[in-house]
């Protein structure tokens, strides 16, 4: 096999092996193009309109996967506006095909596409809009691989020597039908991941947890797994990975079920678990009666921020939400500090309401709150002697802290009290 790149006309020579597969690295310019990359065995394939840039893997579940367009009566906020501007060569996208498998595939059906409406219209609304901002930012081309499918736990999205050492999950030994949005676990990890891992990327988004809300113990172990398996897949080290934290929702089961939040608290945790990694927080952009919250736009500015600080070293940017480190008590009341919160927090002008205090009975009751030059102080006249605080950690709840760069506080508990996620 010989292989000829246009940018610098060198020729590269590739062994084929016995069942027909080849890999050779090539050397490539500065992001640019666009170029062609022409292959000989016999029969010349010229491939044309080749881009190099930033490649980023995009992946979950169905708050992924939600188009520009939207969904049947589910809309995209600002979807008309980014359709009417959408016509950047410079982005390009390919979706995986649904294709869940028992064994890992080395190959998958799709096709990079220009963004244009048509091809922004049917694409993750998250993903363009992380994608649209590296590549107005960064001034190079930008490539999204969007591998996705709604209602799937994450089970599904990882290999089978992880998911064999937890003996209670069961591996399957045959595949459901394709409209069936619970796939088993490795499925689409063999069918919808593992194809494209020889594919050079810069790094992963990830949208998913919602299938996983009654599990957030399992949820602890997994994810972390998940994503050491990728990377490694992927050539090792430590790929960039940014994901989203599952959004306030009213699942509608009994107030006390604390299955969603203790979720959300483990994906908070994971960033100290992780490393290169950061989340984007949703607390104050849920729907209390859609799972799929429209504002699409936010969440994919928010990854941005994260890739444009960390990995594209814009050390000056602001990309995390105020995280809670430690806490004092005096006189009465809780003093709470956070990290990321250089200029303070604030409330835009909105009363904290969703605190809550407890003292050694572990008893948590409605409390006041204000924020200080410090951080945040805390009390209860219920509650004299206070030792722990809590602040919306409710399964649905639209969280009003922020800090002053905008950017909203997770829910979050200085406690370390076990909580079955059962009513």
């Amino acid at each position: 096999m010989q292989i000829v790149t246009s940018w610098d006309r060198k020729q590269y020579k590739a062994v084929i092996n016995n069942d027909s597969t080849w890999f050779i690295n090539v050397n490539t310019p500065a992001a640019g193009g666009p170029y062609n990359i022409t292959f000989n065995d016999g029969d010349k394939l010229t491939l044309t309109n080749v881009l190099i840039g930033e490649v980023w893997f995009c992946s979950g579940q169905s708050n992924m996967e939600m188009p520009v367009r939207g969904w049947k009566n589910q809309p995209v906020t600002n979807s008309a506006e980014l359709l009417l501007n959408a016509g950047n060569h410079n982005i390009r996208l390919f979706t995986v095909a649904r294709n869940p498998s028992l064994v890992p595939l080395n190959s998958c059906r799709g096709k990079w596409k220009p963004a244009d409406i048509e091809s922004v219209g049917s694409f993750s609304a998250v993903a363009y809009q992380f994608g649209l901002m590296l590549q107005q930012r960064l001034k190079v081309p930008v490539g999204l691989i969007f591998s996705s499918w709604g209602g799937t736990k994450i089970e599904t999205w990882m290999d089978k020597a992880s998911i064999m050492q937890h003996p209670d999950i069961e591996l399957p030994t045959q595949l459901p039908p394709l409209t069936v949005d619970r796939q088993p676990p490795t499925a689409l990890y063999n069918g919808m991941v593992y194809p494209v891992t020889n594919y050079g990327i810069k790094g992963f988004i990830w949208y998913q947890g919602e299938a996983n809300k009654d599990a957030p113990d399992l949820y602890k172990s997994l994810f972390p797994q998940m994503v050491a398996t990728w990377r490694k897949q992927w050539g090792g080290g430590e790929l960039p990975f940014y994901y989203v934290q599952i959004a306030p929702y009213h699942y509608g089961r009994d107030s006390t079920n604390k299955g969603p939040q203790r979720l959300r608290e483990v994906q908070l945790n994971a960033m100290k678990m992780i490393p290169n990694s950061g989340m984007a927080v949703t607390l104050d952009i849920g729907a209390e009666r859609f799972i799929h919250p429209p504002d699409k736009i936010t969440v994919g500015k928010r990854l941005a921020h994260w890739a444009l600080a960390n990995t594209y070293h814009l050390n000056t940017l602001t990309f995390s939400c105020p995280v809670y480190r430690s806490k004092e008590i005096n006189n009465g009341r809780l003093q709470l500090y956070f990290d990321y919160a250089p200029l303070g927090l604030t409330t835009y002008g909105k009363e904290l309401i969703n605190f809550k205090i407890a003292g050694a009975d572990n008893v948590f009751h409605t409390a006041k709150a204000k924020i200080t030059n410090e951080g945040i102080e805390v009390w209860s006249d219920k509650v004299k002697e206070p030792l722990n605080a809590r602040y919306a950690f409710n399964e649905w709840v639209i969280g009003e802290l922020y800090n002053v760069e905008g950017f909203p506080a997770s829910s979050f508990r200085t406690d370390s009290l076990m909580i079955s996620n059962k009513p």
